[in-house]
């Protein structure tokens, strides 16, 4: 085992013994560095991965700011992963649309009716509803709105799943734009889809929900020029 895993090693153990928490601070680098017997520089290395992958924040100087604080943003480190995947063509755009349809149905037959994410949905649409939206803007709403219908299922699991995936494709849904034949008239589909969908939601019918979601997600795609296989 390299030395930064060492490190790396100790403070997961550390976490799942309850010894560190969100919201604690890890030991000084000096410190730490001479407790588990390694080089400052595989302190740093630890220290780097972990901020990496949203696990801590780490802040230079001194006063209340000052020190390495364990957080919890696994969205950051599976979105930038996922990214690096689709870039590389290992992952196929169309199959991780594919798992978004799979998420997002989960989450709208799962979502709560009285939800206060339904409420933020909601003034959402009344935003995207605006004439003369410029496309960016539209999909940059789009994305919050379907968020915020995936944290209303109440799993955080799913929220940070659906927060990554959403992340790694928002660049190629904007891209995909210029394949449509007239976006005003898919921006005004999708309008009306979203408020269908959240109205079955609000209505507590997840069943009809989960359809709408899966029918939207695939419309969009399929008429972007992307397919796959059910």
């Amino acid at each position: 085992m390299r030395t930064h895993q060492l490190v790396l090693h100790w403070i997961e153990g550390q976490l799942s013994e309850g010894k560190l928490a969100v919201g604690g601070r890890l030991p000084a680098e000096r410190t730490l560095a001479e407790q588990l017997q390694v080089s400052r520089t595989s302190v740093r290395e630890a220290i780097r991965i972990l901020e990496a992958m949203g696990v801590v924040r780490a802040g230079v100087g001194s006063g209340p700011e000052a020190g390495t604080v364990v957080i919890s943003d696994p969205t950051a480190a599976l979105g930038s992963a996922l990214r690096l995947h689709v870039a590389t063509q290992h992952l196929p755009v169309s199959d991780i649309v594919q798992t978004r349809v799979l998420l997002e149905s989960w989450a709208a037959s799962h979502a709560r009716p009285d939800s206060p994410e339904l409420t933020g949905a909601a003034g959402l649409l009344e935003e995207m509803d605006a004439d003369g939206m410029a496309v960016d803007d539209f999909l940059a709403l789009d994305v919050r709105f379907h968020l915020a219908l995936a944290d209303a299922a109440g799993n955080a699991v799913v929220s940070a799943m659906m927060g990554s995936l959403r992340e790694s494709i928002t660049g190629y849904a904007s891209r995909l734009t210029a394949n449509l034949p007239d976006w005003d008239t898919t921006a005004a589909r999708l309008r009306a889809e979203h408020h269908e969908i959240l109205d079955a939601i609000q209505n507590d019918d997840g069943e009809r929900a989960a359809k709408l979601v899966a029918a939207h997600i695939e419309g969009y795609y399929r008429e972007a020029g992307v397919r796959h296989s059910p």
